[in-house]
């Protein structure tokens, strides 16, 4: 039976790339939406079946057949809607490319009856920036009459003045998404993968008492390549301050930047409270990135004189999370895993359980500072701190980030009046 467009439950992707080929995908799994508007913003090959050979083979997931079905030898049906109008379905998902338009402002959300749309360009990034901006942006979805755009990556606001968390918020699905408020926000960010990953592994460690008590914490990614590097050594662009993005990708473990930290302030506020530093190694693979999260409390001791927070505590920590508020969102693992086997998981994060670990030290406050400070104290005072050590895994791709990205897409559009 021929599928009604206008009568559709329609998601809009903006941008094919890697996460907006993943999108597309996510969605045709979960089938929340009965179909995808996608704004392509050009000719892609020769033909229409150019096109959707790009979007149903990946390099990294293979065919979108043995992603659907595993290698059971079924494979996806596509049937030609309107050939002219570039409308198509894969297994009954309908799809419709448009590619006449790259301005957010001109592209016809509206006539497509698309309520919704996901930025995967990685271009428009400032919200405060006008909708009729000669340049674009991401405001201008909702010109072109979306009502709801989330943007698949953090906000790059140029004039920090203008900044509005309050009007565009940073959300993430399970830590921050029912912060969502119809009536107010119009454009909001979805953070990044490394956001999302690092957000579900530490919040179960703030929402406890024990270890609520951060005095600093640090993290390091171990992160797959994406296509900002480069394949071989180039030419750094004008004014480039880091060079090293230049140099090739395929040949190289390079030190970059990351911020995760920054972003994690805004989706959980408490970060603020304590320093956080992050940074990133890129790595020559494909996809699935580490976690090495590095934090530090002030702890306290039992009556036996034995540390409250120790590697047990932690891991038990972690697994009532994994069972119980976080569950999907967080697992813990006890096994030896390597990233090829995270490759695909659903959840934000995955523990390493063998590799948590923790010590506890002692900081020694002198007698002199805590006079001076007006305690009345006649010795020095002992204070037990712990530090603790986890790694997580998360597919930074498909796995953890389109899947959070995919389910809050469906929260947005289900609170849709």
């Amino acid at each position: 039976m021929p599928i009604t467009i206008n009568e559709s439950k329609l998601l809009g992707i903006n941008g094919l790339g890697r996460i907006g080929k993943l999108s597309l995908w996510y969605h045709m799994v979960s089938r929340y939406f009965d179909g995808a508007v996608i704004n392509v913003g050009r000719e892609v090959g020769t033909s229409l079946e150019d096109l959707i050979h790009n979007m149903t083979t990946d390099s990294t997931y293979g065919t979108l057949s043995t992603f659907l079905y595993g290698h059971t030898g079924r494979r996806c049906s596509i049937e030609m809607l309107d050939r002219e109008g570039l409308r198509f379905a894969i297994d009954g998902f309908s799809i419709k490319i448009l590619t006449k338009e790259r301005n957010p402002q001109n592209i016809s959300w509206k006539a497509e009856g698309v309520q919704v749309v996901i930025d995967c360009t990685g271009k428009f990034l400032d919200p405060t920036l006008p909708a009729a901006d000669p340049k674009g942006s991401i405001n201008g979805h909702m010109a072109a009459g979306a009502q709801h755009v989330i943007a698949s990556a953090p906000f790059k606001i140029k004039d920090k003045t203008k900044a509005n968390d309050e009007l565009n918020p940073t959300l993430i699905f399970g830590i921050n998404h029912t912060c969502f408020d119809p009536q107010r926000h119009r454009v909001v960010s979805a953070a990044s993968c490394t956001t999302t990953g690092l957000a579900n592994m530490v919040k179960p460690l703030l929402e406890d008492p024990e270890t609520a008590r951060v005095l600093t914490a640090s993290m390091s990614t171990v992160h797959a390549a994406t296509n900002t590097q480069s394949v071989l050594d180039s030419v750094p662009s004008t004014g480039a301050t880091d060079l090293r993005k230049s140099r090739s990708v395929l040949n190289n473990i390079i030190l970059s930047s990351t911020g995760a930290a920054k972003t994690l302030e805004k989706v959980i506020p408490q970060v603020r409270s304590f320093g956080f530093m992050a940074d990133s190694i890129r790595i020559p693979t494909s996809t699935v990135s580490l976690i090495a999260l590095n934090i530090t409390f002030s702890s306290r001791l039992n009556d036996a004189g034995v540390p409250y927070i120790n590697r047990e505590y932690i891991r038990n920590l972690y697994k009532r999370a994994a069972e119980g508020a976080q569950k999907g969102l967080l697992v813990f693992s006890d096994s030896q895993n390597v990233s090829c086997d995270l490759l695909g998981e659903p959840a934000a994060i995955t523990i390493e359980g063998n590799e948590i670990h923790t010590r506890t030290g002692f900081l020694s406050v002198p007698t002199e500072i805590l006079q001076h400070a007006g305690l009345p104290c006649d010795q020095d005072i002992n204070i037990p701190v712990t530090h603790a050590k986890v790694m997580g895994w998360y597919d930074n791709e498909y796995g953890s980030y389109v899947n959070c990205l995919g389910r809050l897409a469906e929260y947005v559009h289900s609170r849709i009046d």
